[in-house]
């Protein structure tokens, strides 16, 4: 059977933005901020802003708009533009959502596996203009976005005022939007009920990098970005180019001639503006063929995928709505596709209306909603011979492209990449959830053999019989399985930083609950098979040198879930009347192999100072461990007669009694409690 179209989501959300006043209102607010002579802002720049209140009675609207008109570039630095900086760094604590994802703390640079990950960066300069906007006194007057972020108060007036925000924007105005946008959503997110929000720019460049556009799709922010671009205009596609220098003299012409240009709105798109003498037919030849060359080399580089823009230190994220002319347009919102289509469109057109269009988007909003219910056709030669084929030939006719043109069918491809793209994070997570099923059965021979291993003679234990096991056929299938089991979850992991799953994936229950008892369950047999072969003698010891990037990544996950949980964990804790199944503290043999190193290194050290420092080691790893004992956080296996851990506290305790008598004088703070295994 022949699935449906996967293009309808498109065609529809193109059609609900052509019929609904959004796309007018919020280009008629954006020619008001273009015109507006009570320009906020620091020196350098005067950025034009315009504040309505519509809707009816009972639905209220809220459009504030930025117009990019009055922002002057950098004094010889254009590419000052490019320069992006850590939301985190920047100290905009709101945005902590965003960031709290990307990291994986020093453990994860510490372990091996390399778990850092790159922080989500904005647009350095439009970053400070947007700041020195918004404690503007004039733009604090207006009602719709509070003043003061976290001020409950200022929130509930804007909830009590709208039910809706659209924040709008024209060229740079359009990228300060999507940061305004951004700042809302945040402060938003812990109020309830809270309005809606929607960023709808115009011409605008992009305002991140590839983490702010994760972290979007994680929070499940992208449907709030729609951002109308004229399938000519090259300023939304200049910050995909990974080096701008070659062109710096004509970046700046025209980013001076965009200065000028908006500042001089509302007849622009009527006139010929002032500012275009600036830019010579030689000085647009060369931008744009600089532009289409590297977008070129940019998507040959990256191929498919993720990897389109990573040559880019930029990357767009939400809902692309690209208008032709005519009136045509088509959503696609997968950022790979949409660096294609960029680069495809950009093609069609020629170096002098690359710069007319992005001064023409009234244009382009009048015919689009004037003609979105213009009946379509097909040439009878040409009848798509199912919904997909149907959808595909809407979709390039939306955009403005012929199928007869030279570049339809790239322009196809392009399509048919987004559409599996869009689908297979879902499919991908069903497919994995079979998996996941198919081997649990290695886990559960695991769990047996942990059972075994518990009620042996040798009373050694899980960790210590894996550790000093033979050559039988039982202890091959159980590491055969450990090897299973890690082969699985590492591939779970590499789908997920390469978006083949859900943003949210790592959030679902299902995955957290699982992957925490694999853990659980699995990274004491890592520890001791490193420890087997001797591996901390050649890289190091485990915690610091050999833990697998898996194991730190699911800390995440765990930690994520429980917050806001602790208290009803710890009554868990506190109510426990047996021993866990498994330990909580999945490096706690990793900590007492490190234990026994310092005992041995404690027996021989005739250096005064570092001997205090190993017996600190020791004692805060002895009332550590005797904590987890006592609370009955540690399986059966740490108890055992024979574990490394009671053979450990055995030996603690003759050498601190051998050497009390010497040491106390030097070291009060030995201690005289006694040692519970």
């Amino acid at each position: 059977m022949e699935e449906t179209s996967s293009f309808e989501t498109s065609e529809m959300t193109a059609n609900f933005l052509a019929s609904t006043p959004l796309l007018t209102e919020s280009w008629r607010l954006c020619q008001l901020a273009n015109a507006s002579r009570g320009a906020v802002g620091g020196e350098g720049e005067k950025v034009g802003f315009a504040a309505e209140i519509g809707g009816t009675a009972t639905s209220r609207v809220g459009y504030v708009a930025f117009s990019g008109g009055g922002i002057a570039p950098p004094p010889g630095e254009p590419g000052g533009w490019g320069k992006l900086v850590g939301l985190e760094a920047a100290g905009c604590c709101w945005a902590r959502s965003l960031f709290s994802d990307r990291k994986s703390g020093e453990e994860g640079e510490e372990g091996g596996g390399g778990g850092e990950l790159d922080p989500v960066m904005v647009c350095g300069e439009l970053l400070r203009i947007f700041w020195s906007v918004y404690r503007d006194t004039r733009f604090q007057s207006q009602r719709i976005i509070p003043f003061v972020g976290n001020n409950n108060a200022q929130i509930s007036e804007v909830m009590r005022e709208c039910s809706s925000v659209v924040v709008t924007g024209h060229s740079i105005g359009g990228t300060i939007a999507s940061l305004c946008a951004i700042w809302l959503l945040s402060c938003l997110e812990s109020t309830s009920p809270r309005p809606s929000v929607l960023c709808i720019t115009f011409g605008s460049p992009l305002l991140g990098n590839e983490s702010l556009s994760r972290a979007i799709l994680a929070q499940r922010w992208a449907g709030n970005f729609c951002h109308v671009v004229s399938r000519h205009d090259i300023v939304p596609r200049l910050l995909l180019v990974p080096d701008l220098a070659p062109v710096t003299h004509q970046l700046h012409s025209l980013l001076h001639f965009c200065h000028l240009s908006l500042s001089a709105a509302p007849q622009l798109e009527t006139t010929t503006p002032l500012g275009l003498q600036q830019l010579t037919d030689e000085a647009k030849a060369k931008l744009f063929n600089h532009v289409m060359a590297s977008l070129h080399a940019l998507l040959e580089f990256g191929g498919e995928g993720r990897k389109a823009n990573k040559g880019s230190s930029f990357s767009p994220f939400g809902n692309y709505f690209f208008c032709s002319q005519d009136g045509g347009a088509i959503c696609v919102d997968n950022a790979a596709s949409v660096v294609r289509m960029m680069y495809l469109l950009l093609g069609m057109g020629s170096p002098s209306c690359s710069i007319d269009s992005h001064l023409n988007y009234g244009v382009v909003v009048e015919k689009v909603c004037s003609q979105f219910l213009t009946n379509r056709s097909f040439l009878q030669a040409e009848l798509p011979e199912s919904s997909y084929d149907a959808g595909l030939a809407l979709a390039l006719q939306s955009s403005g492209i012929d199928s007869r043109e030279p570049i339809a069918r790239p322009a196809k491809d392009c399509l048919k990449i987004a559409k599996r793209l869009g689908r297979k994070p879902s499919l991908n997570c069903a497919n994995l959830a079979i998996k996941l099923s198919q081997v649990t059965p290695y886990r559960a021979e695991i769990e047996w053999y942990k059972e075994s291993c518990d009620r042996c003679d040798d009373q050694m234990g899980y960790y210590d019989s894996f550790k000093h096991r033979g050559a039988s056929r039982r202890d091959a299938k159980v590491n055969m399985n450990r090897h299973k089991l890690a082969r699985f979850w590492d591939n779970v992991i590499t789908m997920l930083e390469t978006n083949q799953l859900p943003h949210d994936f790592h959030k679902r229950a299902k995955w957290v609950n699982a992957s925490q008892f694999y853990k659980l369950l699995v990274e004491p047999l890592d520890i001791a098979e490193y420890y087997r072969i001797g591996m901390q003698r050649i890289k190091g010891h485990y915690i610091t040198c050999g833990r697998e990037k898996r194991y730190q990544i699911f800390d995440r996950w765990w930690k994520e879930g429980i917050d806001g949980q602790e208290e009803s964990n710890t009554m868990m804790m506190v109510m426990r009347s047996k021993f866990a199944s498994l330990t909580q503290d999945t490096l706690f043999w990793a900590r007492v192999e490190e234990a026994r190193e310092w005992l041995e290194s404690v027996r021989t050290e005739r250096d005064p100072g570092k001997a205090a420092e190993l017996w600190e080691k020791l004692d805060g790893f002895e009332r550590y461990a005797r904590g987890l004992v006592e609370k009955k956080e540690v399986s059966k296996d740490v108890v055992a007669k024979n574990s490394s851990y009671c053979l450990w506290v055995k030996d603690y305790q003759e050498v601190k009694s051998q050497v009390e008598t010497l040491l106390r004088p030097q070291f009060p703070n030995l201690m005289d409690a006694e040692v519970v295994p």
